[in-house]
């Protein structure tokens, strides 16, 4: 096949993805447990018109009021917080699709398009409703238990709420909740406002389709195994394969969302014991260094981004027993930490951090001695 075809094809796979996928978040969550008791839970985020600024860390008191955002306004559901929180934000907003609270409980939202579909909003139950945002944000300020979200979750409406500060487009979302006793669930609103809850298959969580479509999806790859295939005899002859790694053969290495829930199925599976906390803070981050999406791979046919829309922007690792809060970014990958359990969080001020300022990753040169001449 000559050059010119092979551009052509290579030009028409990627219309073709463009049509089919449209704007989309690509985000992979795990968890992980250590020997000392440790309970982490660990995410990239994707997302996929721009850069959304997940380079920002939001500070949020304790007893903070929140005022709920409905299609009216801000006219929804009011609340008084009992626990403050960090989250990442998104689009310099003071809310984003990460977060945890003093307490250690977890709140992760998921791109869900497709499948997400709240409640109709209904002015007469203003006072119960709420954005997908406030949806987090209450959770994480109200509660420190998956319990007790589970016990809660019928209290308030969410409904679709068009926000001109994230472009304006559908914010379907599914959420991770996770506590320090190392309980996790998926949360889905579907067929109107349906609430769907489920308990995660090993912490793996990723997007569209419903959480009981990728856990079916699984039984596709039962014949994986971090053992070699075995040598054949055909006609005599014995056929080896070539090295570590064959018991994998077959494993999916796209960035779709039921690919990536396979693999991180797998990795966290096959993960080695860990002693420490420290330790399984770590072997996440090198776990989903297998789900960092490169910039320009999943960007538009007609244009190379100069943005990281579609790529990996931040990775975090929640360490939900200690309270302590680490993440990396794109534009710097020097793994930073916020202890929640040294914050104030009844006279801290609500505040935003700004993660990369300069947007450069740090580098340490290393000197390497030399004998003097005649040693």
């Amino acid at each position: 096949m000559s050059n010119k075809s092979n551009h052509f094809l290579a030009w028409a796979i990627c219309v073709v993805l463009a049509i089919y996928q449209g704007p989309a978040s690509a985000c992979t969550g795990i968890s992980l447990r250590s020997a000392d008791g440790g309970v982490i839970v660990a995410r990239t985020v994707e997302w996929a018109l721009g850069d959304a600024k997940h380079n920002q860390i939001v500070i949020f008191p304790r007893s903070k009021v929140f005022r709920a955002q409905t299609p009216d306004g801000l006219n929804g559901m009011s609340w008084k917080g009992r626990f403050g929180l960090v989250s990442v934000a998104a689009y310099d907003q003071p809310f984003g699709p990460d977060a945890m609270n003093e307490r250690g409980l977890y709140v992760g939202a998921y791109y869900f398009p497709g499948y997400a579909d709240y409640k109709p909003y209904d002015k007469m139950h203003a006072n119960r409703s709420m954005s997908v945002g406030d949806f987090m944000q209450w959770m994480l300020s109200s509660f420190e238990t998956v319990e007790e979200v589970k016990k809660n979750l019928d209290k308030v409406l969410v409904v679709d709420v068009k926000d001109p500060r994230f472009g304006g487009v559908p914010l379907p979302f599914h959420w991770k909740i996770a506590d320090a006793t190392g309980a996790s669930i998926v949360v889905e609103i579907v067929n109107g406002g349906e609430i769907k809850v489920y308990d995660t298959f090993n912490g793996v969580v990723a997007n569209s389709p419903t959480y009981d479509w990728h856990i079916t999806n699984l039984r596709n790859y039962l014949n994986l195994s971090t053992q070699p295939a075995a040598p054949l005899v055909i006609d005599g002859k014995s056929v080896s394969p070539f090295g570590s790694g064959s018991g994998l053969v077959g494993l999916p290495g796209d960035f779709s969302p039921p690919s990536r829930f396979v693999r991180a199925s797998l990795f966290t599976a096959t993960a080695r014991p860990l002693p420490t906390t420290v330790d399984a803070v770590f072997e996440a981050f090198r776990i989903l260094d297998n789900f960092n999406i490169p910039v320009g791979v999943t960007a538009k046919p007609d244009k190379i981004s100069h943005e990281i829309e579609s790529a990996t922007q931040i990775t975090t690792a929640a360490d939900l027993k200690s309270r302590r809060y680490y993440f990396h970014t794109m534009d710097n990958r020097e793994v930073r930490m916020i202890d929640l359990s040294k914050i104030d969080f009844s006279t801290v001020k609500e505040q935003m951090i700004d993660l990369d300022e300069g947007q450069r990753n740090n580098v340490r040169e290393l000197f390497v001695p030399t004998p003097k001449a005649g040693r």
